[in-house]
């Protein structure tokens, strides 16, 4: 990507065996529920409704209209019937009414800064369809207890336990994640099923809105994507993930990075306010 990428991020600890907060944040979520099952198991196995866009699971009104003609393309279609059987047989995360959260606590109209991370989290209780964030009361996983010291490091935030993102969707950060649903236990579980075909139109179509926008990316999967972004017309930050298992790798560490200072500094350059990165 031209000049307007703070790092390359060419190095950032992914993972053939599995995403960086396989091991690591797997072990807090199992602490934080008990180990028990999840509110993410087969119980919650309907669609999501119908949003005014027909065909379109995504109840957010500008996303679902922006989106309709990929969701009604037959792989979509496939997707969702893979799910069907996933969500019917197996413990899969998300719950299936938070697979399209992200959408939906975050307008497409109010986006000014995107965060892609890789997969959901996979234990019981943590992923809620926002990309790193968890329910209330879940503690912080490894990695977003990095991006919380990242933010009191360079931002000078308060420092916190709670580890749900939702008061920064609400001021315009989407919380992207590549793949939006995960098997219990099993990171990548879901690759290779439509996702990363659906979230392409998703960041082709904020790359070619007429707001210019801040992407954060985070790893090797999520900077794949910076090949279908004009970075003459936005500004992309990269680095390495925040999980343990990458956080301080060379040559782009996500630790020190200063990338929520970087995205502020950016939005100011582009006519936007900043985000409050406090975790609340």
């Amino acid at each position: 990507m031209p000049g307007t990428n703070s790092s390359t991020g060419a190095n950032n600890g992914s993972s053939k065996r599995a995403s960086p907060d396989s091991s690591s944040d797997a072990a807090a979520g199992t602490a934080a529920s008990g180990g028990g099952l999840g509110s993410g198991e087969r119980a919650v196995s309907k669609r999501p409704k119908i949003s005014s866009s027909e065909g379109s699971p995504i109840k957010e009104d500008g996303w679902a209209t922006a989106l309709s003609g990929e969701t009604t393309k037959p792989y979509f279609g496939r997707l969702q019937a893979f799910l069907d059987k996933q969500y019917a047989s197996k413990v899969i995360y998300p719950p299936r009414d938070k697979l399209f959260n992200a959408f939906d606590s975050c307008p497409l109209s109010n986006v000014k800064v995107v965060i892609l991370g890789q997969d959901p989290y996979h234990q019981p209780g943590q992923a809620h369809g926002l990309a790193f964030s968890v329910m209330k009361g879940v503690m912080q996983p490894p990695s977003l207890r990095n991006m919380v010291k990242e933010a009191v490091s360079c931002c000078g935030i308060t420092p916190t336990k709670s580890g749900n993102l939702d008061s920064w969707c609400s001021q315009g950060v989407l919380l992207l994640n590549t793949v939006l649903s995960v098997e219990r236990s099993k990171a990548n579980s879901h690759k290779n099923q439509g996702w990363e075909k659906f979230t392409d139109a998703v960041v082709r179509e904020l790359n070619k809105g007429d707001r210019r926008l801040v992407f954060l990316l985070w790893g090797k999967p999520s900077q794949k994507k910076g090949a279908l972004i004009d970075s003459s017309k936005h500004r992309v930050i990269t680095c390495a993930h925040p999980s343990p298992l990458s956080a301080t790798r060379k040559p782009d560490p996500f630790i020190g990075s200063e990338c929520f200072k970087k995205a502020n500094d950016a939005l100011e350059e582009l006519g936007h306010g900043g985000v409050d990165w406090n975790v609340l």
